[in-house]
């Protein structure tokens, strides 16, 4: 297989390295493409092995003339969200399969277009839902799978993200809806995947409450920050929430020796005006097998990880994963041992808490799988779980937080099949 990547900022590498360096065989990257020379000069530089004038790079303009001219015969896509829909579109209807990273993308106009090019041509696209794959999260499915609650009911899923990574969407291009969906469909994404695949079905209804209290310029004076900034590099301010771009090797060279290029600034600050996403939030759903759940995201927490407990016919069934315990004189502290737990409770029996499963490597252990049943299948055994996901799983992941913005935005419960109605968009609720 030829593959091509169309952006090459941070999230790239992964799948970058996963075909030079661990999958190499039966897989050829052919060619990089971005809108910044000096970020595809240095992914290029990173590639091994490379004979005679090395990869092929391209402009982000020329796109359409790399396709013609490498002839790769899969698209990894990973640009900013709200540019997704271009590159898959283009890449399907040039005879091309596409492997995108979440969520597919960000709003119904771009989901419709790419539901319909990928139905005009009929080529494959995967969701890179790396979730699915952390070998603690299969744990949970296949327990469920298994009927050790019998039927589902409802379910409580909680998502902390602390000051340190929380914070980093609002500096980065995360921070503007329109370009990333809200945290409801950015990072939500991965959640909504879950749950659609941990309960076998798909939203029907959804209802919920988002607000921005604690990046705002409010709290940023309330922190005695008032004389901050545009961005973290040059203020002066004594700050938090500093991100030190001189400071880290990998920033320096992606991010501040590449502004020239395109004029991106990777450190805003986070307690600007022009912010326009959310950094809490509360959704009810209802699923089309009439199992009810309650989430919350919080993007400031003390400590960052999730609370999850599924409430079922026959007990209950929970898991709580401590990332980071929090953030200690600039430190995080992440936990070594004991860092998850799963507790199954069955009616007339004691709590049980089980050996969690784990793996090694990004992830929590996800990332190796996953790129594995991606780039070598044919070493890789059955897939029981039916982790892989295409535009379908895509389309349905970031439904939820579609919804949710809209029902943020005005106060009333949305019917998701109405919604999809007039936009004018036909999918199925086929089980995940």
């Amino acid at each position: 297989m030829k593959y091509a990547i169309v952006g090459v900022g941070g999230r790239h590498a992964m799948f970058r390295q996963a075909l030079t360096e661990t999958h190499p065989a039966g897989n050829e990257l052919v060619a990089l493409c971005d809108v910044n020379p000096s970020r595809l000069r240095l992914s290029a530089g990173r590639i091994p092995d490379q004979t005679g004038n090395g990869i092929a790079t391209y402009a982000a303009a020329d796109f359409d003339r790399m396709l013609a001219e490498q002839q790769p015969d899969a698209v990894i896509v990973t640009t900013p969200d709200y540019l997704h829909h271009e590159y898959i579109v283009r890449a399907l209807l040039a005879g091309r399969d596409v492997v995108t990273e979440k969520p597919m993308t960000v709003d119904l106009d771009k989901l419709k277009a790419i539901l319909e090019a990928q139905r005009q041509t009929g080529r494959k696209v995967t969701v890179t839902f790396n979730y699915r794959y952390t070998p603690a999260r299969t744990q949970l499915k296949d327990l469920l799978m298994g009927g050790a609650i019998g039927r589902i009911q409802a379910v409580d899923l909680r998502w902390y993200l602390d000051r340190v990574h929380g914070a980093d969407y609002f500096r980065r291009w995360h921070r503007y809806k329109e370009r990333s969906g809200g945290l409801l469909v950015h990072k939500s994404t991965h959640h909504f995947d879950l749950m659609n695949w941990w309960l076998g079905s798909t939203p029907r209804t959804v209802s919920a409450n988002g607000k921005r209290v604690f990046y705002t310029p409010a709290m940023a004076a309330e922190l005695g920050l008032a004389d901050r900034g545009e961005r973290c590099h040059g203020c002066r301010a004594r700050c938090d929430y500093r991100l030190d771009l001189e400071g880290d090797d990998a920033l320096r060279e992606l991010y501040l020796e590449a502004e020239g290029d395109d004029g991106y600034f990777r450190d805003r600050c986070v307690f600007a005006d022009d912010i326009s996403i959310e950094d809490t939030m509360q959704v009810q759903v209802r699923y089309a097998n009439d199992v009810f759940l309650n989430y919350t995201l919080c993007a400031y927490s003390p400590w960052e990880g999730l609370e999850i407990k599924f409430h079922g016919t026959e007990g209950e069934l929970t898991h709580r994963h401590i990332e980071v315990h929090g953030v200690f004189g600039g430190v995080r502290d992440k936990p070594v041992e004991e860092a998850m737990s799963t507790v199954l409770h069955r009616h007339g029996e004691r709590p049980r808490e089980l050996e969690v499963w784990a793996g090694s490597g990004d992830h929590g252990g996800a990332d190796p799988v996953m790129l594995g049943y991606l780039f070598a299948s044919g070493s890789m055994p059955p897939d029981r779980y039916n982790r892989a996901s295409t535009h379908r799983e895509g389309a349905w992941s970031i439904l939820t937080g579609i919804a949710a913005n809209r029902a943020i935005a005005t106060g009333q419960t949305i019917d998701v099949d109405a919604m999809l109605a007039s936009a004018g968009i036909a999918l199925d609720r086929q089980a995940g």
